[in-house]
């Protein structure tokens, strides 16, 4: 999509501080962090949401997730993570393009947002 700031980040168009890429998926370091660690993982290709993962396209999920696991240990992330993705307009998903949060080395809590009064 040509207007998805997250597809002109894996194209090269906007600069980003990348701790990863290969073929399939980038990742680089979120431009306001929740925590001391935090890596957005997205796919190459335009997925707008997990709502549109189907059979054909499913297969970049199960990447990303080899890639988190890859990075967790080089950002040293040995005693914990967490991976948050945001689906949809409820979910706060904030960027139309499928991405994953992978944030550690602190302690997180749950719930993560405290509940709506």
């Amino acid at each position: 999509m040509k207007d998805c700031i997250f597809c002109k980040i894996a194209a090269g168009e906007i600069p980003s501080n990348k701790v990863y890429e290969d073929e399939t998926v980038i990742a680089f370091h979120d431009l306001e962090p929740q925590a001391p660690v935090h890596v957005l993982v997205i796919p190459k290709a335009h997925i707008a949401s997990a709502q549109e993962i189907t059979p054909e396209n499913s297969g970049v999920v199960a990447h990303i997730f080899e890639v988190i696991a890859k990075l967790s240990g080089e950002l040293g992330l040995e005693k914990g993570f967490r991976v948050i993705n945001n689906c949809g307009e409820d979910g706060m998903q904030s960027v139309q393009h499928l991405h994953f949060h992978l944030l550690g080395q602190r302690k997180m809590g749950w719930p993560p947002f405290p509940p709506e009064e």
